[in-house]
């Protein structure tokens, strides 16, 4: 372990120049703080400007950390001592695994007190937070527990017939039952009070804004469209993708044999980033909903609740992500109704789908982002810098559309193409991921062009795939 890079996560790392016996509170909020959410290391030695300080005597202190840890949390977190030699002077770190039996509270002072982490401080769970904990720590979720309204006064026509559609097979009266939409007392849970027709969950609904421009805030006429939708999640994921796809324009280019479309936003990552706008969220957090915002260049979709595990995306491999269900009941549901995969991440997904668009760049590939509360998913508009000035893509809402059109036949390659050809005829044995990185784009949307030359017999691979060339067909 490099003491002086773990120093710098300061959100699963906390330090304490000394062990404070008299104040157990000062360092063992901290130990709550990490068992009650993604776990972190706290290291004794270290002062607040991050200098090695080290213990006098490190192995008394961690006797001390032990049995007080033992004696002032309820209940006791997983946690492993160990000692580090810094420059000659010794740390002590206490490592504290995520648990399962939250919340963990500190005792003492009369107080039972758990806390959370929030970027580099342990704070007190707020209410909320604690009756997240308690539903963790109890083995549930919260789609999975009774609600306080009525199976009998709900209707789920909308699920049913999109069941039947989708599937093929008739919603039976026991399938809410196993699906979870009620419990086995017969009690509606929060998963079927979502999914009902008419929702009573009040915060349950979308926001939809195409705004004008690149802001919130562009210019006289600030929204040229929006809708707020209520009701079941179906109905919510039917009508915010409409919303999306009726201001999701579609540019197109013909080629000898036949015509490629061109969408703003490819259709598989808008499915699965409103899917996971709708199923992921935190339906604890009252008084905020799902919000799809679309502008000029990008669009966004907001959802409250951050990570399942609190953790946050940042330098990490988003295409090897495991799949985390806040909501399982509804993410079983979804998936049944084929709308989401069991298996597997959806951020891989909505990278993939744009991976394998033909225009697609290393600058507008799909950013993520997440926060303790948030969670962010920006989509970029594919065909809005060709806006901006290329004719040789079309838009169906162009005024001239049938003079574009037919200039597609005198040139039925795209630019990516085009640039793939020159890169040939410059080293015919280069390599995909050497034209990707000069050209500025990824290199599966290089694979997928120069099949799609293949196809049209305009290029050929002579040789193996290792040592081969490449040869152009005039």
């Amino acid at each position: 372990m490099n003491i002086r890079d773990l120093i710098g996560e300061a959100t699963e790392y906390d330090k304490k120049q000394s062990l404070e016996v008299k104040k157990p509170k000062s360092w063992l909020k901290s130990i709550s703080a990490f068992a009650n959410t993604f776990g972190g290391k706290l290291i004794f030695g270290v002062s607040d400007d991050d200098a090695i300080i080290g213990l006098e005597n490190a192995r008394g202190d961690a006797e001390i950390i032990s049995e007080t840890i033992k004696n002032r949390m309820n209940p006791i977190p997983k946690f492993k001592l160990s000692f580090e030699a810094v420059d000659g002077k010794e740390l002590i770190i206490v490592e504290v695994m995520t648990g399962d039996e939250t919340p963990y509270y500190y005792s003492g002072e009369g107080q039972l007190v758990a806390f959370v982490r929030l970027g580099n401080e342990s704070v007190p769970a707020n209410p909320m937070q604690l009756r997240e904990l308690v539903i963790r720590g109890s083995g549930q979720s919260y789609d999975s527990l009774p609600s306080r309204f009525k199976f009998e006064d709900m209707a789920f026509t909308k699920l049913r017939s999109v069941y039947k559609q989708r599937t093929g097979k008739s919603f039976e009266e026991t399938d809410f039952e196993s699906f979870g939409l009620i419990d086995h007392n017969g009690n509606l849970t929060n998963a079927g009070a979502l999914l009902a027709d008419e929702s009573p969950v009040r915060h349950s609904r979308v926001f939809c804004t195409r705004w004008n421009g690149l802001s919130k805030a562009s210019g006289l006429m600030d929204a040229i469209d929006d809708e707020e939708y209520s009701g079941g999640l179906v109905s919510l994921y039917q009508d915010g993708f409409s919303f999306i796809m009726r201001h999701n324009r579609k540019a197109w280019r013909k080629t000898p044999t036949h015509r490629i479309e061109y969408p703003d936003y490819p259709q598989r990552a808008v499915m699965e980033g409103l899917v996971n706008a709708l199923i992921h969220r935190d339906y604890m957090i009252v008084g905020s909903e799902v919000h799809i915002d679309i502008f000029d260049d990008r669009l966004e979709i907001y959802s409250p609740g951050g990570m399942v595990d609190g953790s946050s995306l940042e330098g990490r491999d988003l295409r090897h992500i495991s799949s985390q269900r806040r909501n399982p009941v509804l993410a079983d549901v979804f998936s049944r109704l084929q709308l989401m995969e069991r298996r597997g991440s959806g951020f891989k997904k909505i990278l993939e789908d744009y991976d394998f668009q033909e225009h697609t760049t290393a600058a507008l590939m799909p950013k993520f982002m997440a926060e303790h509360r948030d969670f962010l998913l920006t989509l970029y508009n594919l065909n809005y810098v060709e806006r901006q000035g290329k004719a040789n893509i079309v838009d169906e809402s162009s005024e001239k559309f049938g003079e574009s059109s037919e200039k597609f036949g005198e040139n039925s390659l795209s630019e990516p193409q085009k640039a793939i050809l020159r890169l040939i005829k410059e080293d015919k044995s280069i390599s995909a991921s050497m034209m990707a990185e000069r050209l500025n784009i990824t290199q599966r949307a290089v694979e997928k062009n120069i099949k799609s030359l293949r196809e049209q017999g305009l290029l050929i691979r002579c040789g193996a795939a290792r040592g081969g060339y490449w040869e152009i067909k005039e």
